[in-house]
């Protein structure tokens, strides 16, 4: 079965109802999405930044209730060391947590789920973009 990684500008999205984010969704099983603990780990800092905001806080956790969130392992940090020496010695390079999140998509052969055009330089990657 294929697996999808939603980052989480798409994870924001769906949260926000995006139409055609929220159709493709519903379209592929639940069994075969998840999100990075590196996506989990993002959310959570937004929510932190935002206590007050009871309906978001309600609304994530609920997220996080219903999907699968991948663990960072050994395969992931190599597929990390390979992935940022090839971009480094190509003279590319992505923010830290997209770094790590690709190399978890990587590693757990999932396609990465995005709207972030950096991610379609990345060699090895599978990217989708249900927002459009």
């Amino acid at each position: 079965m294929k697996r999808y990684m939603l980052d989480t500008n798409m994870v924001s999205l769906a949260l926000k109802n995006h139409p055609l984010v929220v159709s493709r969704l519903t379209t592929v099983p639940m069994a075969s999405l998840c999100i990075s603990v590196i996506t989990q780990a993002e959310l959570l800092f937004g929510l932190a930044k935002r206590p007050q905001s009871k309906s978001l806080h309600t609304l994530i956790h609920a997220f996080l209730t219903h999907i699968e969130v991948l663990h960072w392992r050994s395969d992931s940090a190599a597929s990390y060391g390979k992935l940022h020496a090839t971009l480094e010695k190509q003279g590319r390079s992505l923010g830290a947590l997209d770094m790590l999140i690709a190399a978890h998509a990587v590693s757990e052969q999932a396609v990465l789920v995005t709207n972030d055009r950096a991610f379609m330089q990345l060699p090895h990657m599978v990217v989708e973009d249900w927002s459009e």
